[in-house]
């Protein structure tokens, strides 16, 4: 029997994903089947069981593949970008946002999956790992930003991080609810909101 590539596996993973991602925004995920999804994504229930083994496996998936982004972007601005400023960090995950929920629909999803991670606790497990790591890699900005005078120095670095992430699925409610047309004018002001930055010498430049 030949080998299936790697390639191939990531592809048809990704395509069934994309099948249920379509099937949850329609219809949503209680009124879901997976005999539902074998007739979206055009696949046996074979296929579909040997990537996924239930609609919660696919639910945790869609989580993942939507945080895994912005979990990667905060790390890379707490690393590779530490001089850049708070706003910029912001608008930059609010504009991931926005390409993905043109893509697969991301603020709907996100609504209906943060209602399931109540009840589902593997869910809500997923869900504080990522937020976590997140939290984590902010909380490394934040402390570059109080060091520079940026941000208040007398509040708990751990305090303004989840505000900041806060921001993130307010803006993600209002994307689902009022759409992009409503909240499009939010990265510039986070950008105005927190303009600062910190230069290589340490130095806060505008």
């Amino acid at each position: 029997m030949p080998k299936v590539s790697e390639q191939y596996r990531d592809a048809r993973r990704g395509q069934i994903l994309d099948a249920a991602r379509r099937c949850f925004l329609r219809d949503g995920f209680h009124e879901t089947s997976m005999q539902d999804l074998f007739a979206e994504v055009g696949l046996s229930s074979g296929a579909v069981y040997r990537y996924f083994a239930s609609k919660d496996e696919l639910i945790v998936a869609i989580v993942e593949d939507n945080l895994r982004d912005v979990v990667a972007m905060i790390h890379t601005v707490a690393t590779d970008r530490p001089g850049g400023s708070i706003g910029q960090a912001l608008a930059d995950v609010i504009d991931l946002v926005h390409d993905r929920h043109d893509e697969n629909g991301l603020a709907g999803l996100a609504v209906q999956v943060w209602a399931e991670a109540l009840r589902k606790p593997a869910l809500a497990k997923q869900f504080r790992r990522l937020l976590l790591q997140l939290h984590t890699d902010l909380v490394e900005v934040v402390n570059r930003h109080q060091k520079a005078a940026n941000l208040p120095a007398d509040v708990p670095a751990e305090a303004l991080a989840s505000v900041l992430i806060g921001a993130v699925p307010g803006h993600v409610l209002q994307l689902a609810i009022l759409g992009p047309q409503a909240v499009g004018g939010v990265p510039d002001a986070l950008r105005a909101l927190w303009p600062n930055s910190i230069d290589a010498a340490g130095k806060t430049a505008k």
